[in-house]
Formats: C-alpha cells, structure tokens, sequence
C-alpha cells in the first residue's frame, strides 16, 4: 500500500509539473530545443522544471503565447512542430544561426502577431501560408538568404505595419496586393533582386512612415503618388534603374538624393522636375 502511495504522489507530482501546457505544446517546444542545439545555447531550457520556467517562454491560462530567443545561439533548424503551438502570438528568434527554411505550414499559427526570425542563416522561400496569418502585425525576415518571389497574397495581412525582409535575395516583381496593406508603416525591400516598377497604388500606404527599395533593380518611372504620402518620413529607393524628372520633395526626402543606376551600371541623378517637355538626367 505504501508503494502504491508513493507511486501516485510521484505520478501526480509529475502531471503537476507539466500541468500548465498541453503535451502537444510541451512536445514542440522541446522539439525546438532539440532541433536547435539546446545544449548549446545561452541560456538553457530545464527540461525536468514547469515549461511556465523555461527562459523566453510566456504562459498564459495553459497556453504558450511567446517565444523570445533572439541572440541565444540557436543553431540548427526549426522544427515542424513548431506550427502546433497555435495559441502563439509571437515568435521572436532573432540573431541566432537558424538554417532551413520557414516552416511551410507557418499559416496555422493564426494567432502570430509578431513573426522575427530575422539575421539568421534561413533559405528558400517564404511560404503562401504566411498570408493566412491574419492577425500579424509585424514580418521579419531581414538579413537571412532567402529567394524567389514574394507571396502573391502579402495584402491579404490587413494589420500588417512592419514588414523587414531587407537583405536577401528575393526575385520578381513587388505583388500588386501589398498596396492594399494600409496598415503599414515600415516596408523594407532594400538589398535584394526585385524588379519591375513602384505601382502607382502606393498613394494607398497612407499609413507609410518608412520605405526602403535601396538596391534593387526596379525600373520604370518614379510614381508621383509618392508625393501623397504624407505620414512618409524617411524613403531609399536609390541604387535602382527608375528613370524620368522627380520633384525636390521626393529627391529631398530620398537619402541618396536619387541615385540611379543606367543600363550600362553607371550612376545617375534624375534631375528634379522644373520643366514639363524633357527628362533630363545627369551622369557623376
């Protein structure tokens, strides 16, 4: 009888100790310590203490709500269970050595607000079903190696006020939707392989404060709509192939004052808009 005892105090001690998560979030987030060098990193997870405990995990009501890990030296991959933490509301592993890719189902994580997983080593593409996370409000994936196009559907992201995806390498065409996300106030492009023109239906960013298209190869004339844009405080869009006349504001606003690149890879300067006949633009 003793023995029965004290094999139930031990098991009820245990269920008490895991008690404030389900097994399936508990399992994903020892799924990510495993798969990222948990061993190894600089601040360690007690895997035998109350997940409540576990440094950069937030609880709430038995439910996981955050992971904050940046600068942890998290090295390795994310695991797929990482998406069956569907009460999470931000994910922040910023600065550590995270490699692979962004969990195509990331989508199902419909609770994100914050997504950081910015100045790693992540590759490949950023999943369709990034889009699905309706509720996000900021989308960091700056300083990674990431490729191909983005997300067709980025617009449908209504609460979106930051997107950062600066310095990597990412193809075509700026999607049409995104101007419909009025919602932002930081779009930061620079440093990657776009292409194509600056739609005329930025005028609907009216919320914008920030924009950056520096290093880039997008081409075709500078929207004037640029000019109603009144919440724009800081703009790059230097460094790519746009041509015709801009207006002082524009060149004023532009931290590069315009700088373009020509079809032979030379530096110009569009020449600012005093007369309606001819663009002119002037070679350093």
């Amino acid at each position: 009888m003793k023995n029965l005892s004290t094999l139930f105090l031990t098991v009820l001690f245990s269920f008490s100790m895991f008690a404030n998560v389900s097994v399936t979030e508990r399992d994903a987030l020892v799924k990510l310590y495993e798969k990222t060098n948990g061993n190894q990193w600089i601040t360690k997870w007690d895997l035998t203490k109350p997940v409540s405990s576990w440094y950069g995990v937030t609880v709430q009501d038995e439910k996981v709500v955050s992971i904050n890990l940046a600068n942890n030296n998290l090295v390795g991959e994310i695991p797929n269970d990482i998406v069956n933490l569907v009460n999470l509301e931000e994910l922040d592993l910023h600065k550590n050595h995270i490699s692979g890719t962004v969990p195509s189902l990331v989508g199902n994580l419909k609770n994100l607000t914050t997504l950081n997983i910015s100045f790693n080593n992540l590759s490949g593409t950023i999943p369709e079903s990034v889009c699905e996370i309706y509720k996000l409000k900021q989308l960091e994936l700056y300083m990674n190696d990431l490729s191909g196009e983005l997300p067709q559907q980025i617009g449908n992201l209504k609460n979106l006020e930051i997107l950062s995806l600066f310095n990597n390498g990412l193809t075509g065409q700026i999607p049409s939707s995104l101007y419909n996300a009025k919602s932002l106030k930081v779009l930061l492009l620079n440093s990657n392989k776009l292409n194509g023109e600056l739609g005329h239906e930025v005028a609907n960013l009216k919320s914008l404060e920030n924009l950056s298209l520096f290093d880039n190869k997008m081409n075709g004339e500078v929207p004037v709509e640029l000019e109603k844009l009144n919440n724009l405080k800081e703009m790059n869009i230097s460094y790519n192939m746009f041509n015709g006349l801009v207006s002082k504001s524009l060149v004023l606003l532009d931290t590069l004052n315009m700088t373009m690149l020509n079809d032979k890879g030379i530096t110009v300067l569009l020449d600012v808009n005093d007369s309606e006949y001819k663009a002119i633009v002037s070679e350093d």
